[in-house]
C-alpha cells in the first residue's frame, strides 16, 4: 500500500467512511469509479442537483441516452429522472461487496428528491418513494432536506425501512429534530415487529459554507477596528468546525444511554453525522481542514475528488473530532459577544441552500431540454 493511499485508509481505521461527493455516467462506465474505490477506500457516493447538472451539462456521456429520449419524445424532467436511476442503480452496484462487506454500513449511493418539493411534506415523502422503487437497490439512500417541512417525510420514509441521508442541516436545532425523527422511526418499526437492521441512516451537517457566511460578518467588524477587531480575527475560520463538533457531541449524547440501547439491542445502527460541504472555499486555509479537523469514529465525509487527493497527497489521520471541545465552546461563545446570531446564519443557510439546489434542478432541466432539443433537429 502506497502511503498516499494509506492515509486515506487511515481515517477508516479511525472510524470514518470517505464518501465521494460527485457522480458522472464517464467514470461508472469507464472503470473509474471502481479504481477510486480501490485506491482511496471509498465507501459510498453523494450526489446532489448542482452535481448532476455539472455532469449533464459539461460533458458527453449523456449524448447517446439523449438521442434514445429525443427519438421517443421524452420530455426533460422524466429524460433526467432516467438518466439519474440508471447512474444510480449501476453505482450501486459497484458499491455493493463493499455493502455486503460492512453488512449494510456502508457503500451506500445518494440520491436526491427535487429540491423544488422542500416546503411540501407529503410530495417529499411521495417522491422518496417513488426513488426509493425505481432505483430497487438495497444500498441507495434517498436524500431529503432537513427543513421544518422535510422532518416529517424522513421519519415516515424510515419507518417505512427506506434508507435516508438528510441533507443541508447547518444548526444543531435543526440536526436534533433530525435525530429524534430517525429514533421515533425507529420506535415505531420495533413496535411494528419490523427488523431495524438494514435500515441505514446518515445527517448531512454542513460545514464549509458556515465559515464563508460568519468569516463575512467577522470581515465587517475587523474592517471597523476597535476593542473588537482582535477578537475577531481570533475565530476567523473557526466557526464551521466549532459547530460540527458541537453536533458530534450531541450524536454521542443521543446515540447512548436506555433509549438508544433497546433499539441497538434490536438490530439498530446509530446514524452517523455525515460532514458535508469538506471542501476549502478560503484558500488562506489549509485545504483539508474540513477533513483534518472533524475525524472520529461513526463519522461520514463526503468530498469532492480534489479533497480526496488533496488528503491522500498531505492529510493527516488521527482523531480530532471529539478534542479541543473546551475551545470549541469559547469560539462560540466569542461569535456571541460580537453580536453574531449563529442560528440565525445557520437558518439562513439552509433556506439559500435548499434556493441554490433548486436553482441548479431548473437549470439542469434546461441543459437536457436544450440538448434533446438539438439532438431532434439533428436527426
Amino acid at each position: 500500500m502506497s502511503e498516499n493511499t494509506s492515509r486515506l485508509h487511515s481515517l477508516h481505521e479511525q472510524g470514518q467512511s470517505v464518501w465521494l461527493d460527485y457522480i458522472r455516467r464517464g467514470i461508472i462506465e469507464n472503470g473509474e469509479l471502481e479504481e477510486m474505490i480501490r485506491k482511496y477506500d471509498l465507501r459510498g457516493v453523494t450526489s446532489n442537483p448542482s452535481i448532476f447538472e455539472e455532469a449533464i451539462g459539461k460533458s458527453d456521456d449523456y449524448d447517446d441516452a439523449m438521442e434514445t429520449f429525443a427519438a421517443e419524445g421524452t420530455e426533460a424532467g422524466e429524460a433526467f429522472e432516467r438518466i439519474a436511476v440508471e447512474d444510480i442503480q449501476n453505482a450501486c452496484d459497484i458499491f455493493r461487496p463493499v455493502y455486503d462487506a460492512a453488512g449494510g454500513h456502508d457503500g451506500m449511493v445518494s440520491i436526491e428528491v427535487s429540491p423544488l418539493l422542500a416546503d411540501d411534506t407529503q410530495r417529499t415523502l411521495d417522491e422518496a418513494r417513488k426513488l426509493w422503487k425505481l432505483v430497487d437497490r438495497p444500498n441507495v439512500m434517498v436524500k431529503i432536506p432537513g427543513t421544518d417541512e422535510g422532518i416529517g417525510a424522513i421519519e415516515e420514509a424510515l419507518s417505512e425501512g427506506i434508507n435516508i441521508n438528510i441533507t443541508l442541516l447547518f444548526s444543531l436545532r435543526g440536526y436534533e429534530a433530525v435525530m429524534e425523527a430517525f429514533l421515533r422511526a425507529m420506535e415505531r418499526r420495533a413496535e411494528a415487529g419490523q427488523p431495524l437492521d438494514h435500515v441505514a441512516s446518515v445527517a448531512s451537517f454542513f460545514v464549509s459554507r458556515v465559515d464563508s457566511a460568519v468569516d463575512a460578518e467577522l470581515e465587517k467588524i475587523v474592517a471597523e477596528g476597535g476593542a473588537n477587531a482582535e477578537k475577531a480575527k481570533s475565530v476567523m475560520g473557526r466557526a464551521a468546525i466549532a459547530n460540527a463538533k458541537m453536533a458530534y457531541a450531541r450524536f454521542l449524547q443521543v446515540f447512548s444511554g436506555e433509549r438508544w440501547e433497546r433499539l441497538k439491542a434490536k438490530g439498530a445502527h446509530v446514524q452517523r453525522p455525515l460532514w458535508a460541504s469538506t471542501s476549502t472555499k478560503n484558500p488562506a486555509y489549509r485545504d483539508v481542514i474540513y477533513v483534518e479537523e472533524l475525524i472520529g469514529p461513526d463519522t461520514v465525509n463526503t468530498m469532492p475528488l480534489a479533497t480526496i487527493q488533496a488528503f491522500a497527497d498531505h492529510g493527516e489521520a488521527r482523531r480530532t473530532v471529539d478534542l479541543e471541545m473546551d475551545r470549541a465552546r469559547g469560539e462560540l461563545a466569542t461569535l456571541q459577544e460580537l453580536g453574531i446570531d449563529l442560528d440565525a446564519v445557520t437558518e439562513r443557510l439552509q433556506v439559500e441552500g435548499v434556493e441554490k439546489f433548486a436553482k441548479s434542478f431548473h437549470q439542469m432541466i434546461k441543459t437536457v431540454d436544450e440538448k434533446l432539443t438539438r439532438v431532434a433537429q439533428e436527426t
